[in-house]
């Protein structure tokens, strides 16, 4: 008997022996090429890649998945007490695998066998499973994720591990980390968090996807309140606590990629772009760069809106043209009205149907909101509007008539706008487009089209650098190029053909923008030496030297012809547009700095009240400065006597220039204060005409007005910064003879040193010289105040020697 009971005990032995080293030879299989855990020691995340404004307003993102790395000591007690309730309450006490939730996760198994097994994985074993091995739901690869983990908690500590799990464990809405999630969730950084928000992003790792707060909204709040029964259990909160964040309703948003605030989608498009082609893909989505761009966010929306509201003048000139879609309101009307997306691309703007025609029209948005518009808003319309019309419409915003609608239409014109500092070349506002929603196309900088008349104060400048004044004569009056053999002669027009001045100085061609004179001026002084302006102050790369290209023929981009115009008001220095002020790496390591200027004095350790330090004028000096002065000066003249008279309202020294091309094809005003630079383009994108009589004087200049107008409305007037080497006298506006002090009327005219009246200079006018070859589309001058009818014989004088530049 003895005997039998040794066998069995020995066979007993032998089994359990034979088990043991079965399950010893498995594990080492399985274990055997387990990866490495010693590159979790320097992990080094994909992270977001993030925009700021030139505050320090968070514009944009780019990444693949958004991500941001936050070390553990940033991150809130709160939080990791509500992911350690949620996730691994011992984490703290055991080895990397915690036994006890194993045999209590094995039992629930075999409780409810039809369930998906559950894991009882600890934050160590989560951490080998998404940093180390794959999702898939075997033995062997529990086997493996606990052995890791073992290791893992052997090597690390366990703070590390934490905040390896914290930064990478996904959240849903392509959220990586708690930082990007409390963010994309909720738009607060993790220390601003409610406690019930920080329960209810806790709750998200075990299926992000079930607890949707959009989709499972339902689910998401009982997953968020049983983490705070747990936080609750577990001595991190009180009861009061718990009850009080457990009766907060679940409330989130949706935050997008790219631009993340209003209207700056086609600044941060261009950003990206720059940082695609210098940085390529990896850095651009996952190599957390922090862009410092130069954004203004309050100039940005001050183009916004006024670039938006003269498209929207421009439409309504022309009518109404068309719904975007109609339904039959004798049918089921309520599913294509709130099928019909909304492309406008303007938050305020909705999608509504006609259910009564007529004065005071009734609408029903897709909301079921019901509104009215008036009779007096449908004038523009021609009362076309008929039962079943799908429209835009947008709110009055009048607290006293809250169901008060405008009729919207996104209009067929679009265009552009650029706001600059004239003395660094950063960008301060721009905008692409009507909406980046409705086109992403970017008008600002993508789109090339022809300036007009924009173009003649680079001409004019060319004839002033040599030696001409802005009272020398130039002849208005028909002018013929020849352009070659077996072509006909080129005969440009001014605006309105046959109204012609006679000799004329250059201030006032400019300012009423007459193309003879800019012709005849231009086939004088050659357009190699015009180009040669151009070329430098970055309006062109290699302008043909064809002559109607003295009035604008040649396509440019607004970005250009605006940083041109800038460079006039910064005294004729070459100034180099951005968008970006500086780059840092995701260590904050400065890689880019757009100001590469040296200054040692920079990085003072503190500030005991010294003066900033000055830093060296590294800008060329592309045009003489007093003739940048002196074109400020004449357009200047161009907002109070010229084509530019609908700016002159602002009543503060403003200058700038309008210009049309052929056919209205293109309208454009750019033009500047003593401190900031901006430039407006309208046109079709399929270069069809805007209509007859849409100039830059009534399509692009109101929006300029408008701009600056709120710009500036917080700056004292100041006038424009008068260089050494101008003399100023008085002269007669039309005539250009000097007056004396106080005649009513003159103005002070701009001369460098030694070309005043009295100064014994001499210079040539123009009164008709032959033609040079042309070719190209012309550009069309706009209609000016009758002229007045005084004019002065012009005096007969011949050309100086020309003058020194102060450069």
């Amino acid at each position: 008997m003895k005997t039998v009971r040794n066998i069995i005990l020995s066979s007993i032995a032998g089994v359990v022996l034979l088990g043991f080293l079965l399950a010893a030879t498995y594990v080492y299989w399985v274990t055997r090429d387990l990866p490495s855990y010693e590159n979790l020691a320097h992990y080094t995340p994909p992270v977001t890649t993030r925009v700021y404004a030139g505050s320090g307003m968070l514009i944009g993102e780019y990444a693949r998945e958004r991500r941001l790395y936050v070390p553990i000591d940033q991150i809130p007690d709160r939080v990791k007490q509500a992911f350690l309730s949620a996730e691994d309450k011992n984490f703290y006490s055991h080895p990397g695998v915690d036994i006890f939730g194993i045999m209590r996760a094995a039992l629930n198994d075999v409780r409810s066998p039809d369930r998906r097994p559950q894991g009882a994985s600890t934050i160590t074993q989560q951490v080998a499973r998404n940093f180390l091995l794959s999702s898939e739901v075997k033995f062997s690869r529990k086997i493996r994720e606990m052995v890791l983990a073992m290791r893992i908690d052997n090597a690390f500590s366990k703070d590390h591990i934490l905040e390896l799990y914290l930064n990478e464990i996904f959240l849903g809405e392509n959220s990586y980390g708690v930082a990007a999630a409390a963010t994309n969730y909720f738009g607060k950084p993790l220390d601003e968090l409610s406690l019930s928000q920080v329960a209810f992003l806790a709750g998200l790792p075990k299926a992000p996807a079930n607890y949707s707060p959009t989709r499972h909204k339902d689910a998401a709040i009982a997953r968020r309140n049983y983490v705070l029964d747990q936080m609750r259990d577990n001595g991190y909160i009180t009861r009061e606590q718990r009850d009080g964040a457990e009766a907060e309703d679940l409330v989130t948003y949706n935050r997008p990629f790219g631009a993340v605030v209003a209207d700056v989608d086609y600044f941060v498009e261009e950003v990206r772009r720059f940082l695609q082609q210098k940085y390529g893909d990896q850095a651009l989505y996952d190599g957390g760069l922090q862009v410092r761009s130069t954004l203004d966010p309050r100039l940005q929306d001050i183009a916004v809106r006024s670039l938006r509201a003269g498209l929207v003048a421009y439409d309504r000139r022309h009518g109404w043209r068309a719904p975007i879609a109609h339904a039959d309101l004798g049918g089921d009307w309520q599913t294509p009205l709130k099928r019909t997306p909304n492309r406008s691309g303007v938050p305020s703007w909705k999608v509504a149907i006609v259910t009564t025609p007529g004065p005071d029209a009734k609408v029903v948005l897709q909301d079921g909101t019901q509104g009215q518009i008036p009779a007096s808003e449908l004038g523009w319309a021609h009362q076309r509007l008929k039962a079943g019309d799908i429209i835009y419409v947008e709110a009055m915003g009048d607290a006293g008539a809250p169901s008060l609608y405008w009729l919207r239409e996104v209009p067929v014109a679009n265009g552009g706008i650029i706001a600059m500092d004239p003395f660094t070349g950063h960008v301060l506002a721009l905008s692409g487009g009507f909406s980046y929603g409705s086109s992403q196309f970017d008008r600002a900088m993508q789109a090339e089209r022809q300036p007009g008349s924009t173009f003649k104060p680079f001409v004019y400048a060319t004839a002033l650098d040599p030696g001409y004044t802005p009272v020398s004569k130039v002849l208005d009056a028909p002018f013929a190029a020849y352009q070659g053999p077996g072509l006909p002669l080129w005969t440009p027009e001014n605006y309105e053909a046959g109204d012609y001045l006679g000799p004329t100085t250059l201030r006032r061609g400019l300012e009423q923008s007459r193309n003879l004179m800019t012709a005849r001026l231009a086939s004088t002084i050659g357009m190699m030496p015009i180009a040669a302006t151009a070329e430098r102050m970055g309006v062109y790369d290699k302008l043909p030297l064809y002559l109607a290209n003295s009035l604008g023929a040649q396509v440019t981009t607004l970005l250009r012809l605006t940083t041109g115009y800038a460079e006039f008001v910064n005294g004729g220095r070459k100034l180099r547009a951005t968008l970006i002020d500086r780059i840092q790496d995701r260590d904050g390591k400065t890689i880019y700095r757009f100001d590469t200027r040296p200054c040692p004095d920079c990085n003072q350790p503190d500030w005991k009240g010294q003066d900033e330090p000055l830093l060296e004028e590294d800008q060329q000096q592309v045009l003489d400065p007093r003739t940048a002065y002196q074109i400020v000066s004449m357009l200047e003249g161009v907002i109070q006597r010229g084509t530019g008279q609908a700016i002159k309202v602002l009543n503060r020294p403003l200058a700038g220039k309008t210009g049309t091309s052929s056919d209205f094809r293109d309208a454009w005003f750019v033009g500047f204060s003593p401190d900031l630079v901006a430039g407006v383009f309208i046109g079709k994108d399929n270069f069809q005409t805007l209509g007859n009589g849409e100039q830059g004087a009534l399509a692009a200049a109101p929006i300029f007005r408008d701009f600056m107008k709120e710009a500036l409305a917080s700056e004292p007037p100041t006038p424009f910064r008068v260089p050494q080497g101008i003399i100023e006298v008085p002269v007669n506006p039309i005539t250009g003879n000097e007056v004396q002090d106080g005649t009513p009327g003159a103005i002070l005219e701009a001369f460098k040193a030694g070309t005043e009246p009295g100064a014994g200079y001499a210079v040539s006018d123009i009164n008709d010289v032959p033609g040079q070859a042309a070719a190209g589309a012309t550009a069309a001058d706009e209609p000016a105040p009758p002229p007045a009818t005084a004019t002065a014989a012009p005096r007969n004088n011949s050309i100086g020697s020309g003058t020194g530049g102060l450069y």
